[in-house]
C-alpha cells in the first residue's frame, strides 16, 4: 500500500530548502542521520559486487555510506545530491580519500545519468520526498537508463507506519509492494525488510528497505 501524503503543501525550492538545512544544521543532528547504514552495507557486502564496477549513492549527501564503501575498497564511487553544502561536508569529513570519489551537485529528477552506467544505485530516503508523479516518473526514467543490466537498485523509503513528514515536507510512503509497483517494470524484487530508525531527537522513523535487480534484457 502507498500511504498518501497531503498535496496542498506549499511548495518549496528543494535546493534552497536542502542548502539551508545544511548550513544551519551539523549532518549528524539531522532526522535522517545514523553512523552506519547497517542493512544497506549487510546487503552490499553479501551481493558480491566487483569492487572496479562503479557505484552510486543517490541522495548521498552527508551520508556516512560513502566512508564505508571506500574503507571496503570500491574503486568508483559517486555520491549524487542537490545539496552542495551536504556534499561538502561528507568532502570534508573525508579529508583526501574524497578525492577518491566523484561528487555530483544535481537534482536526480532534472539531471540525465550516462546510460548503463553503474553496476548499483543506493537510495536511502530521497525518493519518498518525490510525492508528485512528474517527478517520481523521472527518477526511475534516471534509474532504468543509468543502472546496468542485472544491476542492483537498493532503496529505503519511510513505511507507512512513519511520519507523514520528514523535517517538515510531506513524503510519499511505501510498503514493499507499493515501492515496486512505484520503480515499475524491468526490475525483480529479491529481498525487502522494515528498519526501525530513531532520530537523533528521539522520533522513531520506519524505514521500508528494497533491494531490486534490473532485468538483463532491455
Amino acid at each position: 500500500m502507498i500511504a498518501n501524503s497531503p498535496q496542498d503543501e506549499p511548495s518549496v525550492d528543494n535546493k534552497a530548502f536542502w542548502e539551508q538545512v545544511y548550513r544551519t544544521r551539523l549532518p549528524e543532528k539531522t532526522g535522517w542521520y545514523k553512523p552506519r547504514l547497517d542493512t544497506p552495507l549487510d546487503w552490499i557486502a553479501e551481493l558480491g559486487i566487483d569492487k572496479h564496477q562503479p557505484v552510486l549513492d543517490v541522495g548521498g549527501g552527508a551520508s556516512t555510506l560513502v566512508d564505508d564503501l571506500v574503507d571496503e575498497g570500491f574503486e568508483s564511487i559517486t555520491v549524487l545530491d542537490i545539496a552542495e553544502e551536504a556534499l561538502a561536508a561528507s568532502r570534508k569529513r573525508l579529508g583526501r580519500q574524497a578525492e577518491l570519489v566523484m561528487w555530483l551537485p544535481v537534482d536526480i529528477t532534472k539531471y540525465v545519468l550516462p546510460e548503463n552506467r553503474f553496476a548499483l544505485w543506493h537510495d536511502r530516503a530521497l525518493f519518498h520526498f518525490l510525492i508528485d508523479t512528474a517527478r517520481r516518473d523521472a527518477y526511475c526514467r534516471n534509474l532504468k537508463r543509468a543502472l546496468k543490466p542485472g544491476g542492483y537498485a537498493l532503496i529505503g523509503v519511510f513505511s507507512p507506519e512513519a511520519p507523514a513528514k520528514c523535517s517538515g515536507l510531506p513524503v510519499q510512503r511505501y510498503d514493499a509492494e507499493s515501492l515496486g509497483q512505484a520503480i515499475g517494470d524491468g526490475f525483480t524484487m529479491l529481498r525487502s525488510e522494515q528498519e526501525m530508525h530513531v532520530t537523533p531527537g528521539g522520533v522513531e522513523q520506519m524505514y521500508q528497505y528494497c533491494l531490486f535487480q534490473r532485468s538483463e534484457t532491455v
